[in-house]
């Protein structure tokens, strides 16, 4: 039980420390610290040690060099690099200008961020941050409100994406078995929810604030500025089109090297000395970054071992609670706390497999729950990722979303659980 304290401990202070706009790396490695100690009556000083190794450089079960923490690291120092890049060359209101053309009244606000959702890389959000924020500007939101649809439309396509590696995960044969197309059909009316949701809001943010005066002189010119983002996009699809083999397992080394393509063709269609874009990729070198993705990983593996998130997950089960609601709730709570879709989907799947038998829906209907669920959990905890960049980028923190993410959610699974319950019952 102290485990789980501890880890109650680690979140609340983590939290504290980034609303008081300490170093987001430093503090994720502080909550990081109290989980470790707090787990010492359960766990072994050395095991402890080793989350740290295998959070970092090695994995211990695969017994060789684990180089993902490190890749990531480099890529959004890559992305943050072409984002400033893009930001001072003013390729980047070019780029906007272009877009408005097509998406007035704000639309642009959620078309960015969903082009570049279109990108399944952790931390992808730094790639947006931008954008919105200097269009944001112009209907005069504030850093939360920017926050919110950036993250919020990022993740847009997540409920139908089937090239995530959860979703492929999920379908496979040892855990629900079932077509991955039936669940993208299953979780349509959420992608769906998760549109509408979005569009809501972002019409209460522009109708809060005035509006600018906009020209309506069409302007194609700045989609050029298009490519170098969409690159990495690009790159990838090809390579999954062309059906290359176990391209999970290159996904982050396909996208650094996408960005680094992006830098060097962005340098090309912009009018430049080569002295002075030099000058800007090295004043644009952060490695705050390369620090956050150090700490959450960290953060995630220590959680991992002090196996708070099983106890949790026993506890809830334990309660007098509805099957159905203990199978939304085993996922979310774990994406929570784990702020990593796909470590929710393994680490729950089978400890609600149980109460299938309970709930008098198909297996494809719950597979939807679950997913959703995990999802949801995984939007909103404040250790995922595309929060923490996101929010770092727009100097706030992102428990300052929670008064938008609540409503927003209960709503969502609200309508997406009525339709399983619906169209799913056997």
């Amino acid at each position: 039980m102290l485990n789980l304290i501890g880890v109650i401990f680690a979140f609340v202070l983590t939290i504290y420390l980034i609303r008081k706009k300490f170093n987001f790396g430093i503090s994720l490695l502080f909550g990081s610290l109290i989980v470790g100690i707090f787990s010492l009556s359960e766990v072994a000083p050395i095991e402890i040690t080793k989350a740290i190794v295998e959070a970092t450089i090695y994995s211990y079960n695969d017994k060789q060099i684990n180089s993902v923490t490190i890749e990531l690291a480099i890529l959004l120092i890559l992305i943050y690099v072409l984002a400033k890049c893009m930001q001072e060359t003013n390729a980047i209101k070019k780029l906007i200008n272009s877009l408005r053309t097509f998406f007035n009244k704000g639309g642009t606000l959620g078309i960015i961020p969903a082009i570049y959702g279109l990108m399944p890389v952790p931390g992808g959000a730094l790639f947006s941050a931008p954008l919105i924020d200097k269009e944001g500007d112009k209907y005069k939101l504030n850093k939360d409100q920017k926050n919110f649809l950036n993250v919020w439309f990022r993740h847009i396509w997540f409920p139908i994406f089937p090239i995530s590696l959860a979703m492929i995960t999920i379908c496979s044969n040892e855990f629900s078995n079932i077509d991955i197309y039936k669940l993208i059909i299953a979780d349509f009316p959420a992608f769906i929810t998760f549109i509408i949701i979005g569009i809501v809001f972002l019409k209460v943010f522009i109708n809060k604030n005035e509006k600018p005066t906009l020209s309506m002189k069409k302007n194609y010119n700045g989609l050029l500025y298009l490519l170098p983002p969409t690159i990495p996009i690009i790159i990838y699809i090809m390579l999954y089109l062309f059906g290359i083999p176990n391209l999970k397992d290159f996904q982050i080394k396909i996208f650094i090297i996408g960005v680094i393509v992006s830098i060097i063709v962005l340098y090309y269609l912009i009018k430049i000395s080569r002295e002075k874009y030099v000058d800007i990729i090295k004043r644009s070198l952060s490695f705050n970054l390369a620090l956050i993705i150090f700490g959450i990983m960290i953060f995630r593996e220590m959680i991992k071992v002090s196996q708070a998130n099983i106890i949790l997950a026993d506890m809830i089960s334990s309660l007098p609670f509805p099957a159905i609601f203990i199978i939304i709730l085993i996922p979310l709570i774990l994406g929570l706390i784990t702020g990593y879709n796909l470590g929710a989907i393994l680490l729950s799947y089978f400890l609600v497999e149980p109460f299938f038998p309970f709930t008098n829906i198909n297996i494809v209907g719950l597979t939807s729950i679950i997913f959703i669920s995990s999802l949801v959990g995984y939007l909103i905890s404040p250790i995922h990722l595309c929060n923490i960049v996101s929010s770092s980028h727009l100097k706030t923190d992102s428990t300052r979303m929670y008064k938008m993410y609540i409503p927003a959610i209960i709503l969502l699974l609200a309508i997406h659980t009525s339709f399983i319950v619906i169209f799913y019952s056997l």
